[in-house]
């Protein structure tokens, strides 16, 4: 386990030091760990909503539909799928 730890600072007008220290105290948090934790969980949001799809209703059915029709491939993909087997067979 890597126990060094990194820094990260931060510039703040003194306003919002003393609503983030305040919000902080009502948690019952030092002011680092609820900065901490804050923005761990926005990140963890930010990365989630990068990395997963949200299908409307409608959008979800026509991918089901597309997920239960039967493999039919394009004109180039069968030529691709034929010059592979060809490979595949070549002595």
């Amino acid at each position: 386990m890597n126990t060094t730890a990194a820094r990260l600072d931060l510039r703040l007008n003194i306003g919002d030091k003393q609503r983030i220290a305040r919000a902080a105290a009502l948690r019952g948090m030092s002011l680092s760990v609820f900065v901490r934790e804050a923005v761990l969980r926005e990140a963890d949001s930010a990365i989630a909503a990068d990395t997963v799809v949200t299908l409307s209703e409608t959008e979800t059915r026509r991918f089901l539909a597309a997920l239960d029709a039967p493999f039919a491939p394009n004109i180039s993909l069968q030529q691709a799928m034929d010059a592979a087997a060809q490979l595949v067979q070549a002595p």
